[in-house]
């Protein structure tokens, strides 16, 4: 049985005994990102985050289903559990603790799914308050650490974008040379080429071009800002 159909069979059952979409967790035992618990988890925890400002806007609809990639024949399913997650009178901690619980020795996807988050609450072009104390929360679930939790809001927050070494990820007394090394790691891991060719979706491809522009353009201001190094070249 496919992920999406185990889901589908899961909510239907919840829907008949008329229970809450946070009581799934007691039917699913198997800890690993690529089962239907993670996929709830996940398509709940957005949905909690669309809602968090008071109001889930058609643009963090759609956006939802470009960052996570949405099977076009399983957004109906999808949609299921996005609007029970919308109605769940649990709180979002419980999603972010049992998605924290599968991959806390895999920061990378945590980090991952809090820019999803981030690029969900910034797609209706405003970043509201409700919202940022909401990221900041699932951080700290997460375990993400301040720095990371920055450079991951400098790609989308317009206030936090204009900091380069934010957007970086470095501090600015690092030597020029330093900042060119990280820049240099950070655009070979975000190169939209290298994301194809490991054969990942093209949503998640533009996300990493976003993020691509946004380093190029940090390490140009930092760049203009230091010619005069003489360790720029070095």
């Amino acid at each position: 049985m496919s992920i999406w159909a185990k889901i589908s069979k899961l909510i239907a059952n919840l829907t008949k005994k008329g229970e809450q979409l946070n009581n799934i967790f007691l039917k699913l035992k198997t800890p690993p990102e690529k089962t239907a618990g993670f996929t709830i988890a996940v398509i709940a925890l957005s949905a909690k985050m669309a809602k968090a400002d008071g109001i889930v806007k058609p643009e963090e609809i759609l956006a939802f289903k470009q960052v996570f990639h949405i099977p076009k024949n399983e957004e109906k399913n999808a949609s299921r559990v996005f609007n029970l997650a919308r109605r769940d009178v649990a709180g979002f901690e419980i999603y972010a603790q049992k998605i924290y619980k599968m991959l806390y020795q895999n920061s990378k996807i945590l980090e991952d799914l809090i820019e999803g988050l981030l690029y969900i609450a910034t797609s209706d072009g405003s970043y509201h308050p409700a919202e940022n104390i909401f990221i900041d929360e699932v951080a700290k679930i997460f375990k993400l650490n301040d720095m990371t939790l920055n450079t991951l809001k400098s790609r989308y927050v317009p206030k936090q974008a204009s900091d380069p070494f934010i957007v970086l990820g470095v501090q600015p007394s690092w030597k020029t040379l330093d900042i060119k090394r990280k820049w240099r790691e950070l655009v070979q891991e975000n190169h939209p080429d290298k994301l194809s060719a490991r054969g990942l979706p093209s949503e998640a491809i533009s996300l990493a071009s976003n993020r691509l522009l946004k380093i190029n353009q940090a390490w140009e201001m930092i760049y203009k800002s230091r010619k005069s190094d003489q360790t720029f070249n070095a």
